[in-house]
């Protein structure tokens, strides 16, 4: 497993349509796993295979309190609800907009070891399912965005001050 580097605007692949997976295979298992390794290292809740540069139709996820969810060549068929949601993502750092999303999905795709599956989601876990879905199809969330109003730029965190020890203006030495 290894961490890979983040894609972000304007990489191209980014807007890409991701190719169908053929054959769920090691070299398939491996990116998942590297997937979900740079997924708990970026802090995200999901990750497409095109946010690493990998135009394939691959998505994992890891809900807050829930399992990780692979997904190879899914595919939404039920949506239902309505809601104007807040979004963020990886590939787009430093902003977040509000946009529509279903409340409620259901996907089907492959797991795996690519034995077929279904994967119901509600609330976030729905949310999170349109958005990697839509990563798939070379959509990102600001091109669901409305206006320019409902996208808001998020400010860096500030560094934490260092102390300074005597008058010389020097940091502390390392303990």
């Amino acid at each position: 497993m290894a961490i890979k580097e983040l894609r972000f605007l304007p990489d191209k692949v980014l807007r890409q349509k991701a190719k169908k997976v053929t054959r769920i295979d090691a070299s398939i298992r491996s990116l998942i796993d590297d997937m979900v390794e740079t997924m708990h290292q970026a802090k995200g809740v999901g990750l497409a295979a095109p946010q690493i540069g990998v135009s394939l139709r691959v998505v994992v996820l890891h809900p807050p309190e829930g399992e990780i969810i692979t997904l190879v060549n899914p595919e939404i068929v039920k949506a239902s609800g309505d809601a104007e949601v807040n979004e963020a993502c990886l590939s787009v750092p430093g902003y977040h907009g509000y946009i529509r999303r279903a409340t409620a999905v259901t996907v089907k795709g492959r797991d795996r070891d690519g034995r077929e599956c279904r994967v119901k989601g509600a609330g976030l876990l729905a949310q999170a399912l349109q958005h990697e879905i839509d990563h798939l199809d070379g959509i990102l969330y600001i091109d669901r965005v409305e206006s320019a109003d409902d996208l808001e730029k998020v400010e860096p965190p500030k560094p934490a001050a260092l102390e300074i020890s005597g008058e010389s203006g020097a940091p502390p030495p390392a303990r």
